[in-house]
């Protein structure tokens, strides 16, 4: 009878504990971990690459191991429409995006990647706090689906790459350059002069050798990374896009999370993001030079001013003028 009274003691105790493990325990005491898969479009040999697999690590760290990211590079998960469905159904992936294709669900935030629309880092911290973004960010959440974690991601200004010296937005006229498949994306090319041609990531490179497309606009990191140096000759500084990306991933699995773990998440992935668009920054009078070298040949006498006026009709055709306006006025622009 004692036996039977003892082995009943250490069940009960055991049952206890196996109760504190599943609800209270660290990660190494059976707490639930979890996992994201992170996708982005880019090559492992760029900067935000990098910058991913830091964030991640931090995440690790101040998590115990609780929370990791796992980061995909060039699009190895799948192309990034797919991905964005994909995390509105709920799962454990994540996206490097930009409020283009945002803006196919909120028409409005597009403008953050309209031409001309912000041009420092500064810029992009302080938009964040305008009630009008931060209408949008909840209504991303709310209504379809997408936590956006940040946009701290800058991957700096956009140029057009061409084989064809190109100084002004009449210079453009026929040519067939690269855009990616987002309405901001296609009219603001188109409003600058060239004819847009919707198209991955991963295809620009045939595209170019076979003469499908003329050109492409990128930033220069990008350039290096997918050798487009070796199909394109000139660069045009135009800077007409400040490059702001997006880290989404799933608000339903988001929600899901221990509160501290969504607010490391969060954290790490707008410290990693700054320093990673710092970094950029910094970089790009490198990569210029270096690209030089390998026998690109950046325009001289670009027409800046004709191509930030041209710019504007971008926001007429998508009827997003007004909105711009209304942001620009919260973070006290001047016209």
């Amino acid at each position: 009878m004692k036996r039977f009274k003892d082995f009943s003691m250490m069940l009960a105790a055991f049952m206890v504990l196996l109760l504190a493990m599943t609800f209270y325990g660290t990660p190494a005491f059976g707490q639930a971990k979890y996992t994201l898969k992170f996708n982005h479009v880019l090559s492992p040999r760029e900067p935000y690459h990098a910058g991913f697999q830091k964030w991640a690590k931090a995440v690790e760290e101040r998590t115990k191991g609780g929370l990791k990211i796992e980061v995909f590079a060039s699009a190895q998960l799948g192309v990034e429409e797919d991905i964005l469905e994909q995390i509105r159904a709920g799962a454990n992936v994540g996206q490097n995006t930009d409020s283009a294709r945002m803006g196919m669900y909120i028409p409005g935030i597009a403008i953050m990647n309209g031409p001309y629309f912000v041009e420092t880092l500064g810029g992009v911290e302080r938009l964040r706090k305008m009630p009008t973004v931060q209408g949008w960010l909840d209504e991303l959440a709310n209504k379809f689906g997408f936590k956006v974690l940040s946009f701290s991601w800058v991957q700096g200004y956009r140029h057009f790459f061409t084989n064809k010296p190109v100084r002004s937005p009449e210079d453009l006229k026929g040519q067939r350059i690269r855009t990616p498949p987002a309405p901001i994306w296609q009219e603001s090319v188109r409003a600058l002069g060239a004819t847009p041609v919707a198209m991955a990531f991963g295809e620009m490179y045939p595209a170019l050798q076979q003469k499908v497309i003329d050109g492409v606009e990128l930033v220069y990191n990008n350039i290096p990374g997918g050798r487009f140096y070796e199909v394109l000759k000139y660069v045009t500084e135009t800077g007409h896009i400040m490059l702001v990306n997006f880290e989404v991933i799933s608000a339903k699995w988001f929600n899901a999370l221990p509160p501290d773990y969504q607010k490391i998440l969060v954290e790490e992935c707008d410290k990693a993001g700054m320093e990673t668009s710092r970094l950029i920054i910094d970089k790009e009078k490198e990569v210029k030079a270096d690209l030089i070298k390998r026998g690109m040949v950046v325009t001289d006498k670009v027409d800046i001013a004709a191509f930030r006026k041209a710019g504007e009709k971008a926001y007429e055709v998508l009827k997003i003028a007004d909105v711009k306006d209304k942001v620009h006025r919260e973070l006290g622009f001047k016209k």
